[in-house]
């Protein structure tokens, strides 16, 4: 099947190509981005990204996962990534996104949310989407405010990271509530 592009007002949500591989590494590759998300290591694997983008059609295929590219429309550079975990047994999916340092405060998180979570509603039919981050991480916790996203509590010491326990701040939003 092929993987849906979404559009934004500045982004394209793109499926990754093999050909993105090496700026993935480049934006992953860094200590502050990493710090609060378990599934990027610091310092990033070259082969990682590669190995990752390769494993994105099958997801989709089997109805698992969907991860899209978030790039600039205008200039086509990649920003970072947004996907969804899907469980379609129960109509769920689970969000996740990372943005390139360099790309940190200006909204890029929250529109492509926007987008995505319409996307989840709209086109994939389903009644909620989740998502989570490391209780330190309060930027990403304003994201999911922003894209009207509740929150719903606390999964204590959730994730082990870097050798320390981290406690996991939860949030959704069900079809009903969302503005888009």
């Amino acid at each position: 099947m092929i993987r849906p592009t979404l559009e934004t007002e500045r982004l394209r949500l793109r499926p990754f190509t093999t050909a993105d591989a090496d700026e993935v590494t480049r934006l992953a590759d860094n200590e502050e981005l990493s710090r609060y998300i378990p599934a990027i290591p610091y310092p990033y694997p070259k082969y990682a990204a590669a190995e990752w983008i390769s494993t994105h059609q099958e997801k989709f295929d089997f109805g698992q996962e969907i991860v899209f590219a978030i790039t600039d429309k205008t200039t086509r550079n990649i920003i970072g990534a947004i996907g969804l975990v899907l469980t379609p047994e129960h109509k769920r999916a689970e969000m996740g996104y990372w943005i390139g340092r360099e790309y940190w405060g200006q909204r890029y998180a929250t529109e492509a949310g926007q987008a995505v979570i319409r996307y989840a509603f709209k086109t994939l039919g389903l009644e909620s989407v989740i998502a989570h981050h490391l209780a330190p991480n309060i930027a990403s916790g304003r994201v999911m405010q922003k894209l009207g996203m509740k929150y719903e509590g606390c999964r204590r010491r959730f994730f082990l990271h870097r050798g320390e326990f981290f406690d996991a701040a939860l949030y959704s939003i069900i079809k009903e509530e969302f503005q888009g």
